[in-house]
């Protein structure tokens, strides 16, 4: 039975409506972008430019399309035919009450097109899938920390009860077969596909582009361009180094990390949640959920990703950086169940760099209570209010 969860992201797409003549909404695929837009805006007509008919009309005589939508539209897919955005840019200028709505699975390519077109009058905004939050909202237990890495948050997978067993493999599928082609003409889907399952055996590492080419048996250049396509459309990103260096030599690598847990441990050949707990990803895994946690507030607000991380050359490394103002949150994931002490090291370390304040240091773990120590706080992995503020 299907399960009706609200979005976060709904009040600030209302928000902004009549603000900006166009909202965008990108996103990974089955994230719930036309769901949630189609009944935030349910008397704008909706048009899919995903369907080869339609598009075919907008593509060939772009202004006659625009022309049956004089007070504006949904257009879901709007990256298929970026020749609508000039006669849109006309049209909203020309129209100050019209209103469009666009949604896209390709981030890249859209938003390519609407700086070119759009810029200055489109509110761009990111939907992932579903938050904690968001299902606690809707009344769906979180259950184990390893149940939802193995999960993921999908909204086919939580609404609609899908297995995930039967949904990403699906998912990947659909992705490779149709997405990857359309972003790039890609003659070796066998390669590509063990591309990206290198990519989740490294989840939460330093990305080392020339050693995934190279057990990939494929050129760093070809990696490069095969990791743009996965950032395009939403599958993997990556946190940057922290330029702070407090005298010290840093890592210039980013991290790797996917966009939905569930999605990884798919790739990765895990079948249960049980599997996780001796898992040598176990840990990277739980990193990966939690920075999804803070990425997704961040988007829900409207707001661009403040996430860093730090490490120098001697090993020192503090998982996230969380930068507001000038001021940084640094935190620590660790996915252990016990309030152990010494989760705070590289917190000690990195405080005594920086003189940052122990009270402004955390440690986000895998038990269940928040508890104030003398080396900072231990947040609980389901609650994280008190660090993301959201």
């Amino acid at each position: 039975m299907l399960v009706m969860i609200q979005r976060t992201i709904s009040q600030k797409l209302l928000a902004l409506q009549g603000q900006f003549p166009i909202l965008v909404l990108s996103g990974p695929r089955q994230s719930g972008k036309t769901t949630l837009l189609r009944s935030l805006f349910p008397k704008l007509p909706y048009a899919s430019l995903e369907d080869p008919d339609v598009r075919e009309r907008a593509t060939e005589d772009p202004r006659g399309f625009l022309e049956n939508y004089q007070e504006g539209a949904l257009l879901d897919e709007a990256q298929h035919v970026p020749e609508l955005f000039s006669y849109m840019q006309g049209m909203v200028d020309a129209s100050p009450g019209i209103q469009f709505v666009l949604s896209g699975s390709q981030h890249f390519l859209l938003m390519e097109k609407i700086s070119q077109s759009l810029a200055g009058r489109a509110a761009i905004l990111k939907l992932l899938p579903f938050s904690m939050d968001e299902l606690r909202g809707g009344s769906i237990p979180l259950g184990k920390y390893e149940d939802l890495i193995f999960k993921g948050m999908y909204p086919p997978v939580h609404d609609r009860g899908l297995d995930p067993a039967d949904f990403f493999p699906a998912y990947l599928e659909t992705y490779v077969q149709r997405d990857v082609r359309q972003i790039k003409n890609l003659g070796d889907l066998n390669g590509f596909t063990r591309f990206l399952r290198l990519c989740a055996g490294r989840t939460g590492q330093l990305l080392n582009l020339s050693s995934i080419a190279s057990d990939a048996g494929i050129s760093p250049n070809t990696a490069k361009s095969w990791l743009s396509v996965l950032e395009a459309s939403f599958i993997v990103f990556t946190v940057m180094p922290h330029h702070a260096n407090f005298n010290k030599r840093l890592v210039k690598s980013p991290k790797l990390y996917f966009y939905d847990t569930g999605l990884a441990c798919s790739l990765l050949f895990i079948e249960n949640a049980k599997q996780l707990s001796t898992h040598y990803l176990r840990g990277a895994l739980f990193e990966n959920m939690i920075i999804l946690e803070l990425l997704k507030g961040r988007f829900n607000q409207g707001r661009p990703s403040n996430i860093f991380f730090w490490r120098d050359n001697h090993g020192h490394e503090v998982d996230v950086l969380l930068e507001t103002a000038g001021k940084l949150r640094p935190i620590e994931i660790k996915s252990g169940l016990s309030q152990n002490m010494s989760y705070f090291k590289e917190l000690d370390y990195w405080n005594k760099l920086s003189g940052n304040s122990p009270e402004k240091s955390f440690v986000v773990y895998g038990g269940n209570e928040n508890i104030s120590t003398s080396k900072g706080q231990l947040v609980s992995w389901n609650n994280l209010k008190e660090i993301s503020g959201y």
